[in-house]
């Protein structure tokens, strides 16, 4: 076998290593004999961690796992003393070694990795990587012939002991990825005839590798033997149906589609790239068979589509979602179009898991589908989703999934597009699923988590209580993140007094198989340990735990905590930072933190049931009062409620875009603490839910979240009705109707109905005039515009007797549409031009872009084409500056009305192309066939018309 000096020119200390076949050292080109079995097993965890130090305790477990002989550590240092004359056979007696050194607890391999084959074949795997997407083919095979010509295997050939499994594991599944790339860079080099025999080979030794199968296939069809390609098909469906019960891949089954038509062609296509996953975990321990795993199957070889559905399942605590991003992290230069994540709640306690189609709007609005353009219906958005995603490359990892029904809807999805799912139950039914189960960290993995959250220095002080440590948490990285997160708070601590700790509740830490009960030990451990602690803060941190897990919501923010646990916003900030440091909190960004799912439901029993409602209603006013303070800032010309009377004044906002961006983001916040208040026995409570909700319904409306404003309407009816509330009763049938109306749903007319009838009985004008409007508004889109003339002329007469302007406009507005509808156009002209004159003394720009365009419609209409191009001008400047996309579209549109029939075609071109690419990006249909019908209309030589 050859050497494989890929340092020449450089002077490099101590022997080679060679892992990549039987275990031997190599001195200037002399193989040298390493012992035993057992004493190559050494070896093998020095030389795959060189230059690091390998632990007794991990020597021990990787060479005898969990059941070592008394004399484990004994029989350890006679096979480091053989190892070390085996590399230094010149090294006098007692003269200390430089190639394998005693370091605290362990030992040190001082060997460069680059004299470790295994480590070089890894190292030359990654630069064929980077030459194959720098699209250098000819530099990835010869650097793939290089690794290859290293592999002398079975990699560790008669090597015993868990460590020496794994790893051989590890490296057989390098070697093959090393050989199916070989064999695809071949392909895309035209040389197929030179990878037919190879793959055969590959393929009876592996029947079951579908990428290996592909591979053959197409080198087959390349070759012209497509007969065979076609039997190397029908064999391995056979072998997977009979094995595992499985039909092929997406990977085979497109293979042999291009068998049967012939083509081998593949398109790509970059597209917008939403960047949506939270941050990498700092300092991931572990998980290397799982990592390689989900990366062959995301970022295959070739650039070849990944693999449709990854899923990753396991205990609660286990570290599903911390292997999913990272993983994701590590790949997503491999997903151009942009990686995607929704958390589904599928195991977050005290809050629904999100729906089918709450996930699909999500999605569908992370890639630029706005909120009109999404359907209400739930297979409408699902073939909404995959049209958008058709010839994308994207990744969506939708985490805490609760089963397979929830995520199942999204797994049928265009090739190119990859879905990673974690959840507790197992995944591995559905369609395609390639399952990865995550099992408790090892010893060495969780000692080394240990290591990094407390420091090397007291972990490695006391070797035997870390490992009794470690296996008293079983290695949970939720526990050990509590254990660490204690030590780290009490310095004076040995790591052998925390263990004692966790021995004496050993009746609940044994329940950890039975996963949330043992973990809810060690949480009640950590929090105590906070609650009677003599420092304030712990203190106040523990309180605050307690707080937190009455408020059902996604998130918090310090404010929101402060009026939860009746604090001030600097102090409830320290707690939660407290919280955070102990691992009980997790921040996000923009100073939101969210608590972990097991720790959410140990939090809610920190509370007796008495004591919950102050804090409660403490949350609750500060949700409602600073929704009511943000709508009012964010469009002060809009009427909103303010039922029920609420005294506290919230939160402060300096700018009308600061209210609406905090509205944007604690949207769903708000919508899970109204939707839980509501619920909530306690009659304050709901009212204060009820409040929280009615201040949302401007928003919601320019936001166009119809499905909220229908959920959100009915728990309100629900609500107002138990309360005996006519005014919440009165406000939900306004909500429902809205979002009925934007559905085109008829069944809207008879909410607004129930809204004017309600408003009349309880003598609210305002309501009245306003139910009036609405249903005006209802008419004319149903084109019953006598019945929309007679309600807005009701809503004018009631407006003017309350002095309501906003209503009087919005009346004048009814009336222009009505008179248009029924061919009054110059009564439409003197109610719009009113109304535009309210409007403009108001400063209510958004009416006046919507007047604005209106009545330039209208005048196009009656032939008076130089005064509706300038009102139409004007209008595009109101549209713009109060961002009323509608009222944009619907300016540009008719100013291309207005140049086309002004003979000013190239104008007309620009105008009608830039209402065509608006209408389009905020996803209004109405409004694209109007802009599509105006370019027709254009033409391609349009010439002055004669009006």
């Amino acid at each position: 076998m050859n050497s494989f000096a890929i340092n020449r020119g450089r002077m490099t200390a101590g022997p080679a290593i060679r892992l990549l076949g039987p275990v031997i050292g190599v001195i200037d080109d002399q193989e040298i004999d390493l012992g035993t079995p057992r004493q190559q097993a050494i070896m093998v965890m020095l030389a795959t961690r060189s230059r690091r130090v390998v632990t007794m305790a991990q020597l021990v477990e990787g060479l005898w796992g969990d059941c070592p002989p008394p004399s484990a550590e004994q029989s350890v240092y006679t096979y480091i003393a053989g190892l070390r004359r085996a590399c230094e056979p010149d090294r006098k007696r007692r003269e200390p070694s430089t190639v394998v050194v005693g370091a605290a607890g362990g030992y040190v391999l001082h060997v460069d990795p680059s004299q470790v084959d295994a480590c070089v074949f890894a190292e030359l795997l990654d630069t064929a990587r980077q030459a194959e997407k720098d699209h250098d083919l000819d530099r990835a095979l010869s650097v793939l012939d290089t690794a290859l010509g290293l592999w002398g295997g079975p990699a560790l050939s008669g090597v015993p002991g868990p460590f020496a499994e794994g790893e051989r594991a590890r490296l057989e599944e390098l070697h093959l990825i090393a050989l199916e790339a070989r064999a695809d860079a071949l392909l895309r080099l035209g040389r197929p005839q030179e990878t037919v025999a190879d793959l055969q080979n590959l393929t009876r030794r592996h029947p079951l590798r579908e990428r290996s199968l592909e591979l053959l296939m197409l080198a087959l069809h390349r070759c012209g033997r497509q007969a065979e390609a076609l039997t190397v098909f029908e064999e391995a469906r056979r072998t997977l149906s009979e094995e595992l019960g499985a039909m092929p891949g997406e990977g085979l089954r497109q293979a042999h589609h291009l068998v049967l038509s012939g083509d081998g062609g593949q398109a790509t296509q970059d597209h917008a790239t939403p960047r949506q996953l939270p941050r990498d975990v700092a300092g991931f321990i572990g998980r290397a068979k799982e990592v390689i795993r989900l990366r062959s199957l995301l970022d295959p070889w070739g650039g070849d589509p990944p693999h449709p559905f990854a899923a990753i399942s396991g205990p609660p605590g286990v570290g599903k979602s911390a292997l999913a991003l990272h993983v994701a992290h590590m790949v997503r230069h491999c997903f151009p179009s942009g990686q995607m994540y929704v958390n589904l709640r599928g195991g977050t306690p005290n809050v629904p898991r999100l729906s089918s189609h709450e996930i699909f709007s999500r999605l569908l609005r992370g890639i630029g589908t706005p909120d009109s353009a999404i359907p209400t219906d739930e297979d409408e958005s699902a073939a909404l989703w995959r049209s958008k995603v058709q010839d994308l490359r994207l990744l969506v990892l939708l985490d805490n999934a609760a089963d397979l029904a929830q995520v199942r809807p999204f797994l049928s999805m265009p090739l190119g597009t990859a879905i990673v799912v974690t959840s507790r139950e197992s995944l591995v039914a559905g369609d395609d699923c390639v399952q990865v189960r995550l099992d408790p960290l090892s010893d060495a993995e969780a000692t080394t988590m240990l290591a990094k959250l407390v420091g090397a220095g007291r972990i490695s002080a006391d070797f035997q209580q870390t490992t009794r440590l470690v296996r008293l948490c079983d290695g949970l990285p939720l526990a050990l993140r509590i254990a660490g997160a204690r030590l780290a708070d009490r310095p004076d601590w040995t790591v052998g007094a925390l263990a004692t700790r966790l021995t004496d509740e050993r009746n609940r830490l044994q329940e950890l198989e039975a996963g949330e009960f043992a973990v809810r030990s060690s949480l009640a451990a950590s929090w105590n340990a906070l609650n009677r602690s003599t420092r304030v803060l712990d203190c106040m941190a523990a309180r605050m735990l307690a707080f937190l897990g009455l408020l059902h919501v996604p998130d918090i923010t310090a404010e929101a905590a402060a009026a939860l646990s009746g604090s001030s916003p600097l102090e409830a900030e320290r707690a939660l930072e407290r919280l955070r440091d102990a691992h009980l909190l997790e921040g996000g960004q923009q100073g939101r933190y969210h608590l972990h799912d097991l720790v959410r439901l140990f939090a809610g029993e920190l509370t007796a049931a008495d004591d919950r409602i102050a804090p409660l209603i403490g949350a609750l006013t500060y949700y409602a009062a600073s929704t009511r303070s943000a709508v009012k800032i964010s469009d002060p010309h809009r009427v909103h409620s303010a039922h029920p009377r609420i005294e506290a004044p919230g939160r402060r906002f300096e700018s009308a875009e600061e209210a609406y961006a905090w509205l944007g983001t604690e949207e769903p916040t708000l919508l899970a603490a109204a939707f839980q208040a509501m619920a909530d026995p306690d009659d304050d409570v709901a009212r204060l839910g009820a409040a929280i909700g009615l201040a949302l319904w401007w928003y919601q409306q320019k936001a166009y979240r119809v499905a909220d404003l229908i959920s959100l309407g009915d728990r309100l009816l629900c609500t107002g009705e138990r309360l005996k509330d006519d005014v919440i009763t009165m406000e939900a049938h306004a909500h429902i109707s809205i979002g009925l109306y934007y559905k085109g749903d008829a069944a809207a007319l008879d909410h607004q109905g129930q809204h004017l009838l309600m408003a009349q009985r309880l003598n609210d004008q305002f309501n009245e005039q306003r139910a009036h409007g609405n249903l005006a508004g209802l008419y004319v889109k149903l084109e019953k515009f006598h019945d929309a003339l007679n309600h807005a002329l009701a809503q004018r007469a009631i407006a003017r007797r309350i002095s309501s302007d906003v209503g009087e406009r919005y009346a004048h507005l009814m009336l222009g549409l009505a008179y248009e509808g029924l061919g009054q156009l110059k009564d439409a002209v003197i109610a719009l031009e009113a109304g535009a004159a309210m409007a403009r003394r108001a400063g209510d720009t958004m009416h006046e872009a919507t007047f604005g365009y209106r009545l330039g419609k209208v005048m196009l209409e009656l032939g008076e084409l130089d005064a509706g191009l300038s009102s139409l001008r004007e209008s595009l400047g109101a549209a713009r500056a109060s961002k009323t996309k509608i009222a944009e579209v619907g300016c540009l549109v008719f100013l291309a009305r207005a140049h086309r029939l002004l003979g000013q075609t190239d104008q007309a071109k620009r105008r009608i192309a830039e209402a065509v690419a608006l209408a389009d990006r905020i996803g209004t249909t109405y409004w694209l066939a109007l802009a599509i019908e105006e370019r027709e209309a254009i033409g391609p030589g349009q010439r002055s018309i004669s009006v």
